[in-house]
């Protein structure tokens, strides 16, 4: 027999089945709750509400674990390639050999953007943030490629998705390059994903880029680590967009809009800031007191997360890749120095165990990214550029879905109840 919950109003009783997912906590169908009640949940900001029915990616907060299609980021991250794991989100299962080799070669076939956009740049100004050309270029795609727009086409739809992961790094190399003055760089289909997306963005025409293997697996793992993370803030607003029947561009335009904002992409960036405000080893200490403080409005950037309530899983793998990146590349900057300390004595800190305030994704990947070479500018960009893979098999999901119906959250009006309009002269 199948569960339910009871909800009582008044002298009125009624039911609703709880549905059970694979795995993870079960859910209240409440989509009859108005017709049956005229009422409506209270629920600011969803956390509490499951939006939509999904395959792609589960999370459980409480004890750190992230599966991709039942499979663990630790793993996917320690074996796998970025193109692997696109293939997986996409299609469902992990790639055979040939089934690799034939989607990487789709993906690389479509790294070329149409030329007229690169004139579309040149509409910028030169110091504009390159979140906001991103913005503008991938709403821009539905304007050249008119022929997979067409959502209910399945075709169409695959097309678009593949065009989408394949041109996302010449966009985002771009929109570097725009930003410091240099000529683009065209991709190189010779090279591996994440290796071609280094050299158009650090490579110069005059001048062989030699790929780095290990700025290049670090970069692959951090495109990984952030290829899905279930109905976050920009998952969902690809979703709302996409339940309108909106262009499969746009739809991820707005999901970069979205990823913009400091409490969603700017995070990684927000902890970097923060290393160089500490600026120094000896000032540590300082700034773990303030952290303890409650009067003080100041807080370590990077540690703990809004879901997981242990370790961040996708903080283990780059906790070594860290220390790899750092160690091949022999930088030096005191940034990199406070970070390592503060890792260390945050984990061996009472507090921090205790309130389980672990260093997460985005503490190690502002790390890397900066001792790479990318700039605090272009943190956002690479997020978005691994997300959209997320992106776009969400969309695709969604689609496919004969539940889906388009977004239209309720309220609870707290404005003024009705009135009658009085002339501007009897006011």
């Amino acid at each position: 027999m199948t569960e339910t919950a009871k909800l009582q109003i008044g002298n009125r009783e009624v039911d609703y089945p709880v549905l059970t997912g694979s795995v993870g906590p079960d859910v209240i169908d409440i989509r009859k709750l108005y017709g049956d009640t005229g009422r409506f949940t209270f629920d600011p900001g969803f956390t509490s509400t499951a939006s939509c029915e999904s395959a792609l990616t589960y999370i459980d907060g409480d004890e750190g674990v992230l599966l991709h299609r039942g499979y663990p980021i630790g793993q996917l991250a320690e074996h796998s390639s970025f193109m692997e794991v696109s293939h997986l989100l996409l299609n469902g299962e992990l790639p055979s050999k040939e089934e690799l080799e034939r989607f990487t070669y789709t993906i690389t076939r479509h790294t070329m953007l149409h030329e007229q956009l690169a004139q579309f740049y040149r509409g910028f100004r030169r110091d504009a943030h390159p979140m906001a050309v991103m913005c503008g270029v991938v709403g821009a795609l539905s304007a050249f490629y008119h022929d997979s727009t067409d959502i209910t086409d399945p075709h169409q739809r695959m097309i678009a998705s593949h065009r989408l992961i394949a041109k996302m790094p010449t966009i985002a190399a771009m929109a570097y390059k725009y930003s410091v003055g240099q000529p683009f760089v065209y991709p190189d289909n010779t090279l591996s994903y994440t290796g071609n997306f280094l050299r158009m963005t650090f490579g110069v025409p005059a001048e062989e880029y030699v790929v780095n293997p290990i700025v290049e697996r670090a970069l692959d793992r951090i495109f990984i680590l952030h290829a899905d993370h279930e109905q976050n803030a920009s998952t969902s607003t690809v979703r709302l967009a996409g339940s309108s029947g909106a262009n499969p561009f746009a739809c991820i335009a707005a999901g970069i809009a979205c990823l913009w904002g400091p409490a969603h992409g700017g995070a990684n960036e927000a902890a970097l800031n923060m290393l160089r405000e500490i600026g120094t080893v000896d000032r540590i200490p300082e700034y773990i007191a303030r952290a303890k403080d409650k009067d003080d409005p100041f807080r370590l950037m990077g540690f703990g997360h809004r879901v997981y309530k242990n370790y961040d899983p996708r903080a283990t793998v780059m906790q070594q890749t860290v220390r790899e990146v750092l160690g091949e590349l022999g930088v030096s900057d005191p940034v990199f120095d406070v970070a390592l300390q503060l890792e260390e004595m945050a984990l061996s800190d009472d507090y921090f165990i205790e309130k389980k305030l672990f260093p997460n994704v985005d503490f190690y990947s502002g790390v890397i990214l900066s001792a790479i070479g990318f700039p605090t500018t272009m943190f956002t960009v690479l997020f978005a550029l691994a997300r959209t893979v997320g992106w776009v098999a969400q969309w695709n999901e969604m689609i496919a879905d004969p539940q889906q119906k388009i977004g239209r959250p309720r309220q609870l009006y707290t404005g003024p109840t009705q009135r009658d309009y009085v002339s501007i002269e009897q006011r």
